[in-house]
C-alpha cells in the first residue's frame, strides 16, 4: 500500500439549505469568500499539502463547479488582448494539470459516508483525505498540510480537531480521547452532539481527516444512521475497533461557510487576511461600525 497521502476527496453535492436562496442557482461551494470560491480556496490547501488527485462527489445541476476548474479560451483571450495579465493570472490560479481532477456524480444524496463511498475506485488501496469544503480553515501552514505531517509521524487515520466556543461543545461532534497530551492524541471514540456537560473534550471535528482505504468495505455495508443518511463518523467507529485513530489540534481557525453568518465571518476573516486588499477591507468595515 502507497502510504503517502496523494488524493483528497471533496464532497460537494450538498444543496445548501442553509444558504438558500444564494445557492439556488449558484452550487453553495462556489459562493464568494471576498474575492474569489470558497473551492478556490480549498483547493489550494489541497495543494499546499501535496495533493496530486482531487476527487469532487458531485450532484444533479452543479456543472458550475467543473466548468470553473476548465480553461475559459474566449475570457482569458479578451483579458490577454486588453494586456489585463494579473487579473488573467488570478483566472487561471485554480485550473488543474490534465487528469488531476476527476468529477464524480452521487446519484441521490444518501449522506456524507456514501459521498466519500463513490470514490472508491479512484482512489484505490492508499490512505486519502477527506476535505468539507463548507469549512473554510485560516492557517499559517495550511490545516491539511498539518493533518499529512501528523500521518507521517503517526500513521493511521488523522482526525483535525480543535476547541469548541466554551459551553458550546454539545453542539458539535466531539473526539474521546484516551490521554490529552500535546497537539496529537489517540482516540477512544467520537461523539456527536453530546448533551451538555457530558462532553468527553472539547474538541470537536473540524472537517479535515485522513483514511485508510480501509473504510470503504465499511461504508458500503453501512447501514443508515443519523437523519437516515449513510455517516462517514459511523463507518469511521467501526474502523476504529481495528486501526489506529488520533486527533490532531491544528493551529488555526474554522469557519463553517455552510451557513449565512459563518460565510459572513469568512469573508471578513478573509478580506482581513488578503495581502493587498486588508488595509482597504479593514476601513470599508470600521466605516460600517
Amino acid at each position: 500500500m502507497n502510504t503517502k497521502v496523494r488524493k483528497a476527496v471533496l464532497p460537494v453535492a450538498g444543496l445548501g439549505t442553509r444558504v438558500l436562496p444564494g445557492a439556488k442557482t449558484t452550487p453553495k461551494n462556489m459562493l464568494n469568500v471576498f474575492d474569489r470560491p470558497i473551492l478556490s480556496y480549498i483547493v489550494e490547501e489541497a495543494r499546499a499539502a501535496g495533493i496530486e488527485h482531487i476527487v469532487f462527489i458531485v450532484g444533479r445541476g452543479q456543472g458550475a463547479i467543473e466548468d470553473y476548474f476548465d480553461a475559459a479560451p474566449e475570457m482569458e483571450g479578451a483579458l490577454e488582448a486588453k494586456g489585463k495579465t494579473d487579473i488573467l493570472a488570478e483566472v487561471r490560479r485554480d485550473l488543474p494539470q490534465p487528469g488531476q481532477m476527476s468529477f464524480v456524480r452521487q446519484m441521490a444524496p444518501l449522506g456524507l459516508g456514501h459521498a466519500v463511498w463513490c470514490a472508491r475506485d479512484i482512489i484505490g488501496n492508499e490512505p486519502f483525505a477527506v476535505m468539507l469544503p463548507d469549512m473554510l480553515m485560516a492557517a499559517d501552514t495550511p490545516a491539511l498540510a498539518q493533518a499529512v505531517a501528523a500521518h507521517d509521524q503517526v500513521g493511521g487515520n488523522i482526525v483535525v480537531v480543535e476547541p469548541a466556543p466554551e459551553g458550546e461543545a454539545h453542539k458539535y461532534g466531539i473526539v474521546d480521547l484516551e490521554s490529552q497530551k500535546g497537539r496529537i492524541n489517540r482516540m477512544r471514540g467520537m461523539v456527536e452532539k453530546p448533551a451538555p456537560g457530558t462532553e468527553p473534550s472539547n474538541l470537536f471535528i473540524s472537517g479535515r481527516y485522513i483514511l485508510q482505504p480501509d473504510i470503504f468495505p465499511l461504508l458500503e455495508k453501512q447501514g443508515k444512521g443519523a437523519g437516515g443518511e449513510i455517516q462517514l463518523t459511523d463507518a469511521m467507529a467501526e474502523l476504529m475497533k481495528v486501526q489506529n485513530f488520533h486527533a490532531l489540534e491544528y493551529e488555526g481557525v474554522t469557519y463553517d461557510c455552510g451557513d449565512k453568518i459563518g460565510l459572513l465571518r469568512a469573508n471578513v476573516a478573509f478580506a482581513l487576511r488578503h495581502p493587498t486588499f486588508a488595509g482597504a477591507a479593514r476601513e470599508a468595515i470600521t466605516g460600517l461600525l
